[in-house]
């Protein structure tokens, strides 16, 4: 099988390609390559996947009309769309670029996945579609997504609507899985783990928003992959939708304190009002994932930040 993996440079992007090389698939891997963060960072993560025999990469926007209809993907049967631009608060400052990478990007791959009559369409969607929940209880995907609290959220939630509707015009089959805070090793800089890692190493406070009256439903990058996995191997009829989390909300504070403890200091707090775009809790129903995917999430908060933090050590050198 040959599957199209779009935003292989990216966190989840890079993992997900992995291991599709590793049990024999053949992987096309696409990136721009844009990190404002820390772009050595893509740069790794790419170097796990180059040189081996069945991945190719190519430097590709997806936003890009001309560059998406001249890439050469003959014998594609699948795609895994990864490609994004991912994260509330940015959102906030730079909408355009969401607009650009989340909505044109994604009518370019459902472009590609028609042209191509691809056996299945897997994208990446997410629990901010949800806006602020129902109360911290466990949220299905029976619940309504119809009032975002971020830009962010609203392109995630416009992508499932054009893909339902692909899938209506076009006969696709698409899988669309909403995730809820993936972290791990090669994790985004700008995501909580390392930025309280990287607080906590440097002895500066952490910003601590709501006085950490925050829950996230913070779920280990093996166990999406997993998740991802289990859907782009299990087609369904027409357009479906999923979540992916751990089905459990941990409170921000407990997350800081295990990761204290792993570090071996104490963190600094620096207390912040609530951020626009921000909800309060997260926690992921995954009763239908668990049925229709195999999905079974294995990983405790305590032993995915022991990883993490044991990869974060060797990386930068702390």
């Amino acid at each position: 099988m040959t599957v199209l993996v779009t935003g292989v440079a990216g966190f989840i992007g890079c993992h997900v390609a992995d291991a599709l090389l590793r049990r024999g698939e053949d992987v096309i891997g696409i990136d721009i390559m844009e990190d404002r963060h820390e772009p050595m960072l893509k740069q790794g993560r790419l170097a796990r996947l180059a040189g081996r025999a069945n991945f190719r990469f190519a430097l590709t926007d997806m936003a890009d009309d001309d560059a998406v209809d001249g890439l050469d993907l003959a014998g594609v049967d699948r795609i895994v769309h990864l490609a994004a631009q991912a994260g509330v608060r940015y959102s906030l400052e730079n909408p355009r670029a969401y607009v650009r990478a989340n909505l044109a990007g994604h009518v370019n791959l459902l472009e590609v996945a028609r042209r191509l009559a691809v056996d299945h369409f897997v994208y990446a969607s997410s629990s901010s579609v949800y806006g602020d929940g129902d109360g911290g209880r466990p949220l299905s995907v029976a619940a309504r997504a119809d009032s975002p609290l971020s830009l962010y959220g609203a392109t995630k939630r416009a992508d499932e609507l054009m893909t339902h509707a692909y899938c209506h015009l076009h006969g696709l089959r698409a899988t669309g899985l909403r995730f809820f805070t993936v972290y791990g090793p090669w994790g985004r800089p700008d995501m909580a783990p390392s930025i309280f890692a990287r607080a906590i190493y440097a002895d500066e406070p952490i910003p601590l928003f709501n006085g950490g009256r925050l829950a996230r439903d913070f779920t280990y990058i093996d166990d999406i992959v997993s998740g991802v996995l289990g859907a782009l191997d299990r087609p369904g009829e027409a357009h479906r939708l999923y979540n992916l989390g751990n089905s459990r909300a941990e409170p921000l504070l407990r997350f800081i304190s295990v990761l204290e403890q792993l570090v071996g200091r104490k963190a600094k707090l620096a207390h912040l009002p609530m951020q626009p775009g921000d909800v309060l809790t997260t926690c992921a129903d995954i009763t239908a994932s668990r049925r229709d995917l195999g999905y079974a999430p294995a990983t405790p908060l305590e032993e995915g930040l022991s990883r993490f933090v044991d990869w974060y050590g060797r990386y930068h050198g702390v």
